[in-house]
C-alpha cells in the first residue's frame, strides 16, 4: 500500500511528551489519504489543523516520522481536533467520498458497504441506490435532496472514519488503513 504523502497536524508538543525519557518536539498527525495516525518529529513550530507534508521527499515541517499510532495513543487535544480534520479532508477531496456513494457495491448477499455507514439503513440504501441508477450524485447536497430524510453524508463519512480509527477489530475498513498485524511471539 502507498504511504501517506500530507497530513493534517493533530497536536504539537514543543517538549514531547511527559512520559518520553527525552525532550523533543513532537506532532501528532492524520494522514489525508489513508487518515494513518502518526507521530513526527517537526523541523519546527506547527499548529494545529496545518497542512504539512510528510512524503519521501525533501520535507520543509517535518524532519521524521517516528511511528504510527493507534486512537488510543493519541493525546487530548489531538482527540478533540479529529472531527474537525476529518471534517476538511472529507470537504477537501469530496470527489473520492461521491465515488463511494456512486460506485460501492455489496459485501455480501445481506450487506452493502453503504450500510456500514452510522445512521443509513436499509430504507435509505434502497433509495440512494435507486437514485444513483438515474444519474448519479455530483454533491454531498444533492444526496440530501434526492434521498428523503437522508442525514448529511459528509458527517455520515466522518462518524464512519472515527469508528474505524478507535475500534482496531473492525471486519471492515473502508475509508481507513487497517492497523497493522501484530506478531505472535511463540514462547
Amino acid at each position: 500500500m502507498p504511504n501517506e504523502e500530507n497530513a493534517i497536524v493533530l497536536d504539537y508538543l514543543p517538549t514531547g511528551k511527559s512520559s518520553n525519557f527525552k525532550a523533543e518536539p513532537l506532532a501528532q498527525v492524520l494522514g489525508i489519504e489513508f487518515f494513518t495516525l502518526l507521530e513526527v518529529i517537526p523541523s519546527n513550530s506547527l499548529k494545529v489543523l496545518q497542512k504539512v507534508y510528510i512524503g519521501k521527499d525533501k520535507r520543509d515541517e517535518i524532519q521524521f516520522i517516528k511511528k504510527r499510532v493507534s486512537f488510543d495513543e493519541l493525546t487530548n487535544t489531538a482527540v478533540s481536533e479529529i472531527e474537525k480534520a476529518i471534517e476538511l479532508i472529507v470537504k477537501e477531496n469530496s470527489g473520492k467520498f461521491l465515488d463511494f456513494f456512486n460506485k460501492s457495491g455489496s459485501l455480501s448477499l445481506r450487506m452493502h458497504q453503504l450500510e456500514l455507514l452510522p445512521g443509513l439503513g436499509k430504507k435509505h440504501l434502497f433509495e440512494m441506490l435507486k437514485e444513483r441508477e438515474t444519474k448519479p450524485f455530483e454533491s454531498f447536497k444533492e444526496i440530501t435532496e434526492r434521498v428523503n430524510l437522508m442525514p448529511d453524508p459528509a458527517k455520515l463519512i466522518v462518524k464512519r472514519v472515527i469508528l474505524e480509527l478507535e475500534d482496531d477489530k473492525l471486519k471492515y475498513y473502508v475509508f481507513v488503513r487497517p492497523p497493522a498485524k501484530e506478531e505472535r511471539s511463540f514462547r
